[in-house]
């Protein structure tokens, strides 16, 4: 129960503590900025008043010890709302939702950031692999409130890297845009509230066998990002350690 308490004050505040001097492992989801920036927020408050314009999420991570001919990432976000079913503004990707073509990714750090590295060197290519219901960690409880997105990224077997622990790496960017908010044609539901978790993050390499697997934030809460304040509740979406095969089950 404190635990709960503690990570809801967390969540509820908006922001949380960044830039540690030794960055704890983990993987971090935060909008606007990389989370060791200082800059971004888990929570993100937007008036629903326009068409223009686009929100970023950003993805990092940080290795608990050195790793070499790192080739990758791989990793699993899943998305549950307050309202039941999921706004039709939070349908992208799939033919016939209401806003197909309003999520997407890529791969080019902020020129800004000072704490985040892109351990990439803009070399890799990746994409989003998948934005479905799934029954993996959600509850069976919720199915019409949860969506699972997939995203992987690698670099060519002439960009590998060799990473080390206690530095932030900045993973992808997720950009979901603003169109059909308002006007002819909108998408209901973009004031509702809906929490955002990095649920699982690999950092894969030429040897399956050494791949790093993270759950859970550098911090407790960073790898969740909320979405008009903190009605959806992040704790349906459970984040525990998992057998390789549970991990695999992820992706599918």
């Amino acid at each position: 129960m404190k635990r709960l308490v503690a990570l809801a004050a967390i969540l509820a505040s908006g922001l949380l503590a960044f830039g540690p001097a030794h960055a704890a492992p983990g993987a971090n989801l935060t909008w606007s900025r990389c989370y060791g920036e200082g800059v971004g927020t888990q929570n993100r408050a937007f008036a629903c008043d326009t068409n223009a314009g686009s929100e970023v999420l950003v993805v990092s991570f940080v290795l608990p010890s050195p790793l070499a001919q790192v080739s990758g990432n791989e990793f699993v976000i899943d998305l549950i709302s307050q309202d039941d079913p999921l706004p039709t503004w939070w349908e992208f990707k799939n033919p016939g939702t209401c806003r197909q073509t309003s999520l997407s990714m890529n791969l080019f750090e902020n020129p800004a950031d000072v704490v985040c590295t892109d351990w990439q060197q803009g070399l890799s290519s990746g994409g989003i692999g998948s934005y479905a219901s799934s029954q993996g960690t959600i509850s069976l409880e919720f199915p019409t409130r949860h969506r699972r997105l997939t995203i992987a990224l690698a670099v060519p077997l002439t960009g590998l890297q060799d990473l080390i622990e206690d530095t932030e790496y900045f993973a992808c960017n997720i950009h979901v845009d603003h169109a059909k908010t308002v006007g002819t044609g909108a998408c209901g539901g973009c004031a509702g509230s809906v929490c955002l978790v990095l649920n699982h993050f690999r950092a894969t390499t030429t040897a399956i066998g050494n791949d790093v697997n993270l759950f859970g934030g550098s911090t407790p809460g960073s790898n969740m990002a909320q979405w008009q304040g903190t009605g959806a509740d992040c704790l349906l979406v459970p984040v525990q350690n998992r057998s390789w095969g549970q991990v695999k089950a992820l992706y599918r």
